[in-house]
């Protein structure tokens, strides 16, 4: 027993609440939130394998995400020296065991409750979590209702059968005192084993099925005050579970005080529960639920215990009696002369708009929540967000709750897009394209696919996928396979890549936008593309992404407001006048944050999207140096070659452009650099650490070459670049003192000497067509650089630029933004498994070691993102951190589309 005072972490003990098999419960403060909880400290045997207690720390994890009214909530799972222990919702009240123990209940409180287990039940199989420990002990009754405990985790500490486990492991589960504690030889009835279906006690594992036995059981109970199956040895016990039947409800002796029985339709629910076979038991929680509601319904009650309205079986009785047919008839007269009234009435009488339009509720636990994407079918809706762990995924909201509940097996996702028949979902994570049922569960792998992070699920089973700036679309079969080139790029139109697809009804014809590059707006040109086709139509632009909406609409963006335009499909082109949906949608990185469903049912957020990112320096191992050396929406962060100073971008209060600033790492003080109406792209160190170099992009016209002193004082040697456009430059190479940049379409390096007058572009000879990132080595011999030249994932390459031609391929899992050390005996890249190091021999001729991973960056890079510096040496690491308090935006929702449009 623990003493009063005793801490766990940060819960103070205050007094036990009692014991069982899955441990000891106390009271305890958390000292964090200054509330009171409930501590369940766990048995020895179950903490001390290893095994054992990752499962249930994975368990625990999937079970604190049930948010329902009728479970009580895990908060949290900690370790204190040898102590292993769950902190809980602190629940009121008495068990539904101690309440058996006066008799059976009453039928209005057996529905209210039973409706109730069965909700909670079918929330947490929804989810995937299995309980395998329903009996009456794991029932609180509390003022507001039951609520289940201990809910999922049985499976953690053995009760899902020990026939596939280890030896180890298996030893360990057979000793669960949740199954052996009750057990005696002699003259008491067996504990836990009363409430185990059939298939548990054969050694098959548990599934939801397991659970509506065990809920027959106890509907059983809570109607007759005694156990469906009774014995006095536990082989006596398994006999009467595997080869009888209990009593009906109706017959069982009862120690009922509620001075009533129990409806007949009560006992065919609880024998559809209690069924041997599995497959002929009832399927589902839900179903259950809504059977104890029919119950009340017939008794004149609802499943709240409460008066329920009359049935049509009630109102026969009713019509049937001389009174009831007089107030029929009289009825009859007065629906008459209402309808009548209202005929005449209704042209003075306001009609209201079949639409509804509310705001979601915030999610629980959840840190700036984004990007609502509404269900095919309009019923739920689907959100990206970090829990407190800053663990991205995405999470679901139906839209007649008020919860939601995470999609186990998401994690680490940037978007999270439908499939068409609501039942799965598909992002992008790791390099690949991933599919995922809604009930969580692990992913399966469509295809490798890095770069990009948009798709769009078609009604033919095909998926569309974006890639990186310079990219086309591309498509693969859902089911998997490789993926094939889907649009091609329209350069005659200015435009770079295509980005954010859009499948129309059909699964044949799609949206999506030409990127023409502008570097302050996602959007670009509106075009129709057909699978099959790699041509498409010109429709328009648009400021952000663009979706289809029912009856042929056309949604898309112009800034933060929110339009609609009529799709001649035929003809290929939008028609009529843009409408204005709503004002002020968040943008940002995804390009604006709405959705509409094949319903009808449209979703967007309002406020503009924070990103806020927190930069932090850790060592070559990982080790943190400095937390929260700066904050705000930060990137592009690039360390002075004397490690003391930090260029990157940032935008000025709610512009949304970037401008360059620097910080003095050691005396903590920040001064910005550029004041230009464009938007500032990634900034580059001059060799000596006095200048800086960056390219300001405008919507339209020529790049702008800006260089200027690195303390803010100096004058800017800004100069227009009118020799061909220029995307962004990569670095300020210490070898001939030059500028490397790249050009708009990627296709080619350049070099300018930033001391010459007309900044003349010189291409650097021989490099493959890169993706925009090319580096040379200090001592000028060598170029490392990204390509896709060969088809497949872009990779690191390393090209000779001396009379020696070479060319040799350094990433195996992908690469971008490679960066040499000083020495140039290093070179550094991300990739999707982390920032790696690859050892670099030039001493004769070329050699390349094999890469070690270094650390996992916080935020996954790209081509077009970075999110990490290093020093020249190679060993100060400067990361950049998703900030977990970000600002919330609220998710708007309109219940009919077609109310917006047909309005104006």
């Amino acid at each position: 027993m623990l003493e009063p005072g005793t801490k766990l972490g940060p819960y103070e003990v205050v007094a036990p609440l009692g014991a069982g098999g899955m441990g000891e419960v106390y009271r305890a403060r958390d000292a964090r939130l200054g509330r009171e909880v409930a501590i369940k400290v766990l048995p020895l045997h179950l903490s001390a394998n290893p095994e054992v207690r990752t499962r249930f720390e994975r368990e625990a994890r999937t079970v604190s995400s049930l948010n329902h009214p009728n479970i009580c909530t895990l908060f949290d799972v900690g370790r204190e020296g040898e102590v292993d222990y769950l902190v809980m919702e602190l629940v009121e009240g008495e068990t539904l065991a101690e309440r058996l123990r006066k008799g059976a209940l009453a039928p209005a409180e057996l529905l209210r409750f039973g409706a109730q287990i069965s909700d909670a039940l079918d929330r947490a199989h929804r989810a995937g979590v299995i309980h395998r420990d329903l009996k009456p002990a794991n029932v609180m009754i509390t003022r507001s209702g039951a609520k289940l405990m201990d809910f999922g985790l049985a499976r953690a500490t053995g009760m899902a059968g020990t026939a596939s486990g280890s030896g180890s492991l298996a030893a360990a589960l057979s000793n669960s005192p949740t199954v052996a504690q009750a057990l005696t030889t002699e003259g008491t009835l067996i504990g836990t084993f009363q409430y185990m279906s059939p298939e548990q006690l054969e050694g098959r594992e548990a599934d939801a099925r397991s659970d509506i036995w065990a809920l027959g059981c106890v509907l059983y109970e809570m109607a007759t005050g005694r156990r469906a199956f009774e014995g006095r040895s536990q082989a006596s016990l398994i006999a009467a579970i595997l080869e009888r039947e209990p009593a009906a409800v109706g017959e069982a002796p009862s120690g009922s005080t509620s001075g009533g029985g129990q409806p007949a339709g009560l006992d065919r629910l609880i024998r559809a529960c209690l069924t041997k076979d599995p497959e002929e038991r009832l399927q589902t929680a839900h179903d259950a639920k809504l059977q104890l509601q029919w119950v009340g319904e017939a008794l004149g009650l609802s499943s709240a215990g409460t008066p329920a309205p009359a049935t049509a079986a009630t109102a026969s009785r009713e019509k049937s009696s001389p009174a009831g047919r007089l107030a029929w008839v009289i009825a009859g007269a007065a629906a008459l002369f209402a309808i009548a009234a209202v005929a005449w009435l209704w042209p003075l009488a306001y009609a209201p708009d079949a639409a509804y339009r509310f705001r979601s509720e915030p999610l629980t636990g959840v840190t700036d929540y984004s990007w609502p994407q509404v269900s095919p079918d309009g019923r739920t809706l689907l959100l990206q967000g970090s829990d407190s762990s800053g663990t991205q995924r995405a999470w679901l909201r139906p839209m007649d709750e008020t919860v939601s509940r995470p999609i186990v097996g998401s994690e680490g996702l940037t978007r999270a897009y439908w499939s068409p028949d609501s039942r799965e979902i598909a992002f992008l994570v790791g390099g690949k394209i991933m599919r995922l049922p809604v009930t969580g569960g692990t992913p399966v792998i469509v295809c490798e696919a890095l770069g990009g992070a948009d798709l769009s699920w078609g009604s033919r089973g095909d998926i569309l996928m974006d890639g990186r700036t310079t990219d086309s679309l591309r498509v693969v079969p859902a089911r998997g396979g490789e993926l094939k080139p889907a649009t091609r790029v329209d350069r005659v139109s200015g435009e770079v890549g295509s980005a954010w697809p859009h499948f129309l009804p059909d699964g044949e014809h799609f949206l999506f936008i030409g990127n023409t590059g502008a570097s302050n707006t996602f959007g670009g040109n509106i075009r129709l593309g057909k699978l099959g086709s790699l041509d498409s139509k010109l429709l328009g632009t648009s400021d952000g992404r663009v979706v289809y909406a029912p009856g042929g609409w056309v949604i898309f963006l112009r800034g933060s407001t929110l339009l609609a335009q009529k799709l001649d499909l035929r003809a290929a082109k939008l028609t009529g006048q843009p409408i204005t949906l709503t004002e002020e949608v968040r943008i940002g990185n995804s390009s604006g944050h709405f959705s509409v469903s094949n319903t009808g049912v449209l979703a967007f957020s309002k406020g503009q999207q924070t990103a806020v990112t927190t930069l932090s320096e850790v060592d070559r191992n990982g080790r943190m140096v400095r937390d929260d050396i700066a904050s705000g929406r930060l990137s592009s962060p690039v360390i002075s070659p004397d490690g003391g100073r930090m260029l990157y971008l940032k935008p000025v209060g709610s512009d949304p452009t970037s401008q360059v600033w620097v910080r003095d790492l050691t005396r903590g003080t920040e001064t910005r650099l550029t004041f230009t109406s464009g938007s500032a792209g990634r900034p580059a160190w001059s060799p000596d650490g006095r200048r800086f170099a960056t390219i300001i992009s405008r919507s339209s016209g020529p790049g702008t070459l800006w260089i200027g002193s690195a303390d803010g004082l100096g004058v800017s040697d800004s100069v227009s670049e009118a020799t061909g456009a220029i995307s962004f430059l990569t670095q300020w190479a210490a070898a001939g003192n030059r500028l490397l940049v790249n050009s708009s379409d990627f296709a080619r390096v350049s070099t300018i000497d930033p001391d010459s007058k007309d900044k003349a572009l010189v291409a650097l000879a021989g490099i493959t067509p890169p993706l925009g990132q090319c580096t040379v080595s200090p001592d000028g011999r060598w170029a490392a650089y990204t390509s896709n030249a060969g088809g497949g994932a872009p990779q690191i390459f390393v090209q000779s630029l001396s009379d020696s031609p070479g060319r040799w391929q350094i990433s195996t899992t992908g690469g971008f933004h490679a960066k040499w050390t000083r020495s140039g005996r290093e070179l550094l890249f991300d990739s999707p498994a982390g920032i790696m190091a690859v050892a670099i021999d030039t001493q004769s001729g070329f050699h390349a070691g094999t890469p070690i991973k270094l650390l996992d960056p916080p935020l996954s890079g790209g081509v077009d993102a970075i999110h990490w510096a290093c020093t020249e040496d190679g060993n100060r690491f400067f990361l950049l951190t998703p900030h977990r308090f970000g600002a919330r935006s609220e998710v708007e929702i309109v219940t009919d589309f077609s109310s917006l449009v047909n309005r104006k």
